[in-house]
């Protein structure tokens, strides 16, 4: 069973927390996030965020651990910022952008101008030699994570070669083709 939802979660210097009735408003340097809430109580003491539920049900103990994490991704977002990173594999796979219009070539027909809210700073790198890059950068993880997890549909990595968009430092499954 998960104690995460139990352990308080620290609220660093810059950063202020607001509760009202039901939505939680966390605002730091780099930006503010809200999140509603049920089932859950929260309260803030002594700069630290405490998550407390009213009984031991299922619905409760899952809620729990749920708020606990969202605000904690909260808080660590407007304080210190999340980072995605993302590797183009393959011959001829180049990624670009102009301001917020990623430009990707993938090996497709035609190239993918894919646009990115303005909420996420995206940059791309290409060194001779190295794999191009994308790297993502914001203060709300799910956002970041739902534009990198698009941005990587778009031509997954498949199991033979390895070619396709894959987060660094991902492991992927390999295949071993046909024997001759």
């Amino acid at each position: 069973m998960s104690r995460i939802g139990n352990n308080p979660i620290a609220i660093p210097e810059g950063t202020t927390v607001e509760i009202h009735e039901n939505i939680i408003s966390v605002k730091g340097k780099l930006g503010d996030l809200s999140q509603e809430f049920s089932g859950v109580a929260i309260k803030v003491e002594d700069n630290q965020v405490w998550v407390t539920r009213p009984s031991d049900s299922k619905e409760h103990k899952a809620k729990h651990g749920l708020y606990r994490s969202l605000i904690f991704n909260m808080i660590e977002g407007v304080s210190k910022g999340w980072t995605k990173e993302l590797e183009l594999v393959g011959v001829g796979y180049r990624a670009t952008n102009q301001g917020q219009k990623l430009d990707l070539a993938l090996g497709f027909s035609h190239n993918i101008v894919f646009d990115i809210t303005p909420e996420v700073k995206v940059e791309t790198t290409a060194e001779k030699g190295k794999n191009p890059t994308i790297k993502l950068t914001s203060h709300d993880k799910q956002l970041i994570g739902q534009i990198a997890a698009k941005i990587r549909a778009f031509r997954k990595p498949e199991p033979y070669k390895g070619k396709g968009i894959k987060f660094v430092g991902e492991q992927l499954r390999r295949k071993a083709g046909k024997s001759a």
